[in-house]
């Protein structure tokens, strides 16, 4: 295993801490920040705000496409009129593949429950055994953003006002951010990468 701490002095004397794993840069806030996400509270807010839409690899988006017929029954119509006229993804601003929106708002893929928490049209027909994959990558490890280099991928947490409750709850609990995302982190990179993260965690930030 390779993890090795190193320090970044910047400006204002602001210290930045990464860990070096493999080929992976990772920002220190996947093991000093809490986070638990609060669905009661902040109602899937991350499936309808922002100004593009969810971030997918060509895989996914081949996959959504190739089983859209197994989707479409959780869907609500707005998001089923979305893809009808706009295909089930597009070319954002920043020229990343994402998912299709509704009126430039929420996930074309997005339904409410009796509670009116936003809730996954894929992951609900993955759920249901209808697909054999998952919501997008990007959604899965939300907070965490991954940024790909020539060398290395850069992991870092994405600050969002709207996941205050879920920070807050993350804190009650004392759940760093990588132990509440350690599903999507073994779907992502395999069960030895969060392995490691775990012993970095151990013998780094532990008290």
């Amino acid at each position: 295993m390779k993890g090795v701490i190193f320090i970044i002095q910047i400006k204002f004397n602001y210290l930045l801490i990464m860990v070096e794993i493999e080929d992976k840069l990772i920002s220190d806030d996947m093991f000093t920040k809490q986070f638990v996400c609060d669905l009661q509270k902040c109602k899937g807010a991350c499936c309808i705000e922002g100004d593009s839409g969810a971030p997918l690899t060509e895989k996914e988006a081949k996959d959504i496409e190739l089983n859209i017929e197994k989707i479409k029954p959780q869907m609500r119509k707005e998001g089923l009129e979305a893809i009808d006229n706009n295909g089930v993804s597009y070319i954002d601003n920043d020229g990343d593949k994402v998912t299709s929106l509704v009126n430039g708002k929420e996930c074309a893929f997005v339904f409410f429950d009796k509670n009116n928490i936003a809730k996954c049209a894929i992951e609900a027909a993955y759920r249901k055994n209808k697909i054999a994959f998952n919501k997008p990558i990007s959604c899965h490890l939300y907070p965490i953003r991954v940024k790909n280099y020539s060398t290395f991928q850069a992991i870092n947490i994405d600050n969002w006002h709207i996941c205050k409750p879920a920070c807050n709850c993350g804190s009650l609990l004392s759940v760093p951010v990588f132990k509440f995302l350690k599903e999507p982190i073994i779907r992502m990179w395999g069960d030895e990468f969060y392995q490691n993260l775990e012993i970095v965690n151990t013998e780094h930030f532990q008290d």
